[in-house]
Protein backbone atom coordinates (compact mmCIF):
# COMPACT_ATOMS: atom_id res chain seq x y z
CA UNK A 1 0.00 0.00 0.00
CA UNK A 2 1.29 3.28 -0.67
CA UNK A 3 1.87 5.87 1.83
CA UNK A 4 -0.02 9.38 1.46
CA UNK A 5 1.72 11.86 3.36
CA UNK A 6 -0.94 14.62 4.02
CA UNK A 7 1.72 16.66 6.17
CA UNK A 8 3.09 18.06 2.98
CA UNK A 9 -0.23 19.57 2.04
CA UNK A 10 0.17 23.12 2.56
CA UNK A 11 -3.27 23.29 3.28
CA UNK A 12 -3.28 20.58 5.86
CA UNK A 13 -0.47 22.55 7.51
CA UNK A 14 -2.40 25.79 7.54
CA UNK A 15 -5.72 23.45 9.01
CA UNK A 16 -3.06 22.74 11.59
CA UNK A 17 -2.18 26.29 12.39
CA UNK A 18 -6.22 27.16 12.79
CA UNK A 19 -6.74 23.98 14.96
CA UNK A 20 -4.41 24.95 17.37
CA UNK A 21 -5.28 28.69 17.54
CA UNK A 22 -8.92 27.50 17.84
CA UNK A 23 -8.04 25.54 20.82
CA UNK A 24 -6.16 28.64 22.42
CA UNK A 25 -8.78 31.07 21.47
CA UNK A 26 -11.46 28.48 23.01
CA UNK A 27 -9.67 28.45 26.41
CA UNK A 28 -10.85 31.79 27.57
CA UNK A 29 -14.66 31.06 26.24
CA UNK A 30 -16.92 30.83 29.42
CA UNK A 31 -16.98 27.66 31.16
CA UNK A 32 -20.98 27.09 30.41
CA UNK A 33 -19.87 26.53 26.61
CA UNK A 34 -17.84 24.16 27.52
CA UNK A 35 -21.00 21.80 25.49
CA UNK A 36 -21.45 24.62 23.13
CA UNK A 37 -19.29 26.62 21.31
CA UNK A 38 -16.32 25.04 22.51
CA UNK A 39 -17.17 21.55 22.06
CA UNK A 40 -18.44 22.58 18.08
CA UNK A 41 -15.77 24.79 17.06
CA UNK A 42 -12.76 22.41 18.50
CA UNK A 43 -14.75 19.27 16.21
CA UNK A 44 -15.27 21.24 13.69
CA UNK A 45 -11.24 22.48 13.43
CA UNK A 46 -10.33 18.61 14.05
CA UNK A 47 -12.44 17.98 11.24
CA UNK A 48 -10.93 19.53 8.35
CA UNK A 49 -7.57 18.55 9.27
CA UNK A 50 -9.13 14.84 9.64
CA UNK A 51 -11.21 14.75 6.21
CA UNK A 52 -7.71 16.23 4.31
CA UNK A 53 -5.62 14.06 6.09
CA UNK A 54 -8.27 10.86 5.33
CA UNK A 55 -9.09 12.06 1.75
CA UNK A 56 -5.53 11.69 0.40
CA UNK A 57 -6.12 8.03 1.23
CA UNK A 58 -8.69 7.22 -1.17
CA UNK A 59 -8.16 5.21 -3.84
CA UNK A 60 -10.05 7.97 -6.17
CA UNK A 61 -9.15 11.79 -6.88
CA UNK A 62 -13.24 11.73 -6.50
CA UNK A 63 -13.31 9.93 -2.87
CA UNK A 64 -10.42 12.54 -2.26
CA UNK A 65 -12.45 15.50 -3.84
CA UNK A 66 -15.48 14.04 -1.28
CA UNK A 67 -13.13 14.67 1.57
CA UNK A 68 -12.38 18.15 0.56
CA UNK A 69 -16.05 19.39 0.45
CA UNK A 70 -16.73 17.76 3.99
CA UNK A 71 -13.09 20.10 5.19
CA UNK A 72 -14.64 22.82 3.71
CA UNK A 73 -18.00 22.48 4.86
CA UNK A 74 -16.30 22.31 8.35
CA UNK A 75 -14.15 25.20 7.53
CA UNK A 76 -17.38 27.58 6.98
CA UNK A 77 -19.04 25.64 9.47
CA UNK A 78 -16.26 27.44 12.22
CA UNK A 79 -16.60 30.59 10.23
CA UNK A 80 -20.32 30.84 11.21
CA UNK A 81 -19.62 29.67 14.54
CA UNK A 82 -16.63 32.93 14.81
CA UNK A 83 -19.27 35.46 14.14
CA UNK A 84 -21.42 34.28 16.58
CA UNK A 85 -18.59 34.28 19.20
CA UNK A 86 -17.71 37.53 18.30
CA UNK A 87 -21.38 38.56 18.86
CA UNK A 88 -21.69 37.43 22.00
CA UNK A 89 -18.28 38.96 23.16
CA UNK A 90 -16.51 36.22 23.59
CA UNK A 91 -13.79 37.07 20.88
CA UNK A 92 -12.37 40.67 20.37
CA UNK A 93 -12.51 42.35 16.67
CA UNK A 94 -9.32 41.66 16.15
CA UNK A 95 -8.96 38.12 17.56
CA UNK A 96 -11.71 37.40 15.12
CA UNK A 97 -9.98 39.19 12.21
CA UNK A 98 -7.00 36.92 12.27
CA UNK A 99 -8.98 33.53 12.64
CA UNK A 100 -11.17 35.00 9.62
CA UNK A 101 -7.67 35.21 7.90
CA UNK A 102 -6.52 31.72 8.27
CA UNK A 103 -9.79 30.29 7.64
CA UNK A 104 -10.25 32.06 4.52
CA UNK A 105 -6.65 30.79 3.25
CA UNK A 106 -7.77 27.01 4.12
CA UNK A 107 -10.97 27.21 2.12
Amino acid sequence: MKKHNFKNLQVWQKARVLNKEIYQITRTFPDDEKFGLISQLRRASISVMANLAEGLGRKTAKDFGHFITMSCGSALEIESLLIASLDLGYLKDDEYSNLEEKINEVQ
